[in-house]
């Protein structure tokens, strides 16, 4: 098995078996890596306390020694943001959070994850590197809200008239995807 292991975490309402993140776990899994793919409780109406606590057992499957990519979809971006709040210590090699939601507009079904904790410094000290992942015209986060994130001052790559980057929006199979994940390198700002 190779010394690298990935987590990836869903958004509200799951990832579903055609969702490039299902996608991505079974790919990852074929080529013998160590795979985390957690489906949280109530992911129709999740409480974050919950998904706190499913994701911290969930970190805690990682073996120590390995390097750890965390990619995450939408509310599960924001479930990151509020992880990385809490956490003291280094945790992964890179976070890739893809199409987080407006942290201005608050998700009735998501409440509980509101306010959204916006601190660069969180995301610096639990991993090495981090890109956001936006669309031109994302639905629940338009480019002017977009701007919270960007104004961490992390990589950011905004795909044009990708939607939500979903299976509604055509993310079945996403090989870029697959690809950043086997890149070795550190992840480069590619606006």
């Amino acid at each position: 098995m190779n010394q690298q292991s990935f987590l990836i975490i869903h958004g509200l309402g799951g990832s579903g078996p055609d969702h490039w993140q299902t996608w991505l776990a079974h790919e990852l899994t074929e080529r013998n890596y160590h795979v985390c793919y957690p489906t949280f409780s109530q992911f129709e109406s999740p409480i974050r306390k919950v998904w706190l606590e499913e994701l911290h057992s969930a970190v805690k499957t990682i073996p120590t020694d390995h390097r750890l990519t965390v990619i995450t979809h939408s509310l599960g971006c924001i479930l990151w943001l509020h992880y990385a709040e809490i956490q003291t210590k280094r945790l992964a090699q890179q976070i890739i959070l893809v199409t987080p939601p407006s942290p201005t507009i608050v998700l009735s079904e998501a409440k509980s994850f509101y306010p959204v904790p916006l601190k660069g410094q969180h995301l610096s000290r639990t991993a090495e590197d981090t890109l956001f992942v936006h669309s031109s015209n994302d639905p629940y986060c338009s480019m002017e809200d977009a701007k919270n994130y960007l104004n961490l001052a992390f990589p950011s790559i905004v795909l044009p008239n990708a939607g939500h980057i979903n299976t509604n929006s055509g993310h079945g199979k996403w090989p870029w995807m697959l690809d950043l994940c086997l890149s070795k390198g550190k992840i480069e700002q590619n606006t």
